[in-house]
């Protein structure tokens, strides 16, 4: 009797490299696509309008960082959503969490655009945004495992870095599209309209992304990889001592703090390229937000082109050197930075921010599939996401703060030397992460350790 065929056209522990693999990476990126609108929409919100809203009784600096302190909350509720989604996306299956969290995303932040200012319900609603945002955080945490597995299962070893990097661009892509919304904003709406109420038409179009989103991901169907490390658990009868999070601690300790500190300067550079740079740009140097949106639109789309290529790359050499020489490009880069998007100049806002997100995609491009074949499949999904989302507390959550407070109160005289110095710091310790890894490149997903007890 022939092998059973599932709707990928795959047999149980075979990779798909064709029509299947395709349509598993277009549903990943376009649901990716979507979170990331939602939660980056947040983040350019919290440097152009949330301070002014619903801190309004604070100086205007005090007021940016209240209000990157409700964004940094995020950060610190993606881990507890890593841990959940993980542990039931490694028992039950990688899609129902999906379709879970981009729901979750999507009702969180609809319901920003729906919120009531400071000035409408007095101190509930800076409370209600922080609620927004931790739902919305607590969704991102369960995103990017399972976006990413979903495509590094189906696809072929070979080419896994390629393939593994859409969810990646889909990133960019979503930081494209809110950076798209909030720049067509500036071209129609005055300054006050925008404050007003038209802030809120970028969260109420989530509605119709997580409509698509959730239409493509539930076209899909759990890998083939996943289905055979479930047959193996049940065959052995130890489903119900099958508990993730602890065997990811108990058999990938270093993986995980290796995972971690490989995302420090690739999640703080990203943050200061692209948010920080927001509130320096209208804050520290009195420009219009209209030239840095549109110097963000640009690097967005590069960014989103950038990163495949990349990936094909690391596929070819490995995923170590094109990590390293990120983590030197960013650290290097931010030095230059801040005197490239200081006085108004387009070209060098846009240089600015291109090529800093041309040197994050070093890192971020072979990421996916970096940590992806560190863990086995049992515990794939819980492994990956922890160890992603645990540095993003360390990295993005407090990236903006401590950049701000490195700044400085004194608008005139921003210590932009500082933040180069700290981004320097996190790009050493990524360095040394990297280094403490093997190369992964070509590592078959088809074994699961944790099943088979061998770990090395």
């Amino acid at each position: 009797m022939s092998t059973p065929v599932d709707k990928t056209g795959s047999r149980p522990g075979e990779t798909t490299d064709g029509p299947g693999i395709v349509k598993v990476v277009f549903a990943s990126l376009i649901g990716t696509a979507v979170e990331w609108y939602d939660f980056f929409l947040y983040g350019s919100a919290a440097a152009l309008v949330f301070g002014a809203l619903f801190f309004p009784e604070s100086e205007p600096v005090t007021a940016t960082l209240l209000a990157f302190g409700t964004y940094a909350l995020g950060f610190v509720a993606r881990p507890l959503g890593g841990v959940v989604f993980g542990h039931f996306g490694d028992r039950v299956g990688r899609k129902k969490m999906l379709v879970l969290s981009l729901m979750l995303m999507g009702g969180a932040t609809i319901a920003i655009g729906l919120l009531p200012t400071y000035a409408t319900i007095g101190v509930a609603a800076p409370v209600l945004l922080l609620v927004c945002r931790l739902v919305q955080g607590f969704a991102v945490g369960g995103e990017w495992g399972g976006a990413v597995l979903m495509v590094a299962e189906h696809g072929d070893d070979a080419k896994r870095g390629f393939w593994t990097s859409w969810p990646q661009a889909g990133v960019a892509m979503g930081n494209l599209l809110a950076t798209l919304v909030l720049f067509v904003l500036a071209l129609v709406q005055s300054e006050e309209t925008f404050q007003a109420w038209g802030w809120r038409i970028p969260f109420l179009l989530s509605a119709v992304l997580v409509f698509i989103g959730l239409y493509i991901r539930l076209s899909i169907e759990d890998s083939p990889v996943f289905k055979e490390a479930q047959a193996e658990i049940e065959q052995k009868k130890d489903q119900k001592n099958h508990i993730p999070i602890l065997e990811v601690f108990r058999r990938y300790p270093k993986e995980v703090f290796c995972a971690m500190g490989m995302r420090l300067a690739e999640n703080t550079s990203y943050y200061i390229f692209t948010i920080i740079v927001i509130t320096f740009v209208t804050t520290y140097d009195g420009q219009d937000r209209g030239p840095i949106l549109q110097a963000l639109l640009i690097g967005s789309a590069v960014h989103f082109v950038w990163i495949p290529l990349v990936a094909l790359l690391s596929d070819k050499i490995g995923r170590k050197p094109m990590y390293i020489a990120g983590a030197v490009g960013v650290g290097v880069w931010t030095f230059a930075f801040f005197p490239l998007v200081t006085g108004g100049s387009a070209a060098g806002l846009t240089i600015a921010v291109v090529v800093g997100l041309m040197l994050h995609a070093l890192m971020y491009a072979p990421q996916a599939a970096f940590f992806s074949e560190l863990f086995g499949t049992s515990v794939r999904y819980t492994g990956a996401s922890v160890g992603y989302q645990l540095a993003s507390i360390a990295a993005g959550a407090i990236a903006p703060i401590i950049a701000l407070q490195l700044l400085g109160s004194d608008t005139a005289n921003p210590n932009t030397f500082a933040v180069g110095v700290y981004v320097s710091i996190t790009s050493v310790l990524t360095i040394i992460a990297v280094l403490a890894v093997k190369e992964t490149r070509n590592t078959s997903l088809r074994h699961d350790r944790v099943v088979e007890g061998a770990h090395d």
